[in-house]
């Protein structure tokens, strides 16, 4: 295997790695944010946001 494909793969696979992360991050994120709502629009508040007024 000459060195110069090596080194092209090593970089295409830790790019394809990074993105594999990158998306992963966006989906969980994207997962939070629609459990949240869900759970503001039944009414569950977080014990740090204060007593209901």
């Amino acid at each position: 295997m000459p060195h110069p494909f090596f080194v092209a793969a090593a970089y295409g696979i830790s790019a394809l790695v990074i993105a594999a992360l990158i998306g992963w991050i966006l989906a969980d994120q994207a997962a939070r944010k629609r459990e949240l709502a869900e759970l503001e629009k039944r009414g569950v508040r977080r014990r740090s946001a204060g007593p209901a007024t």
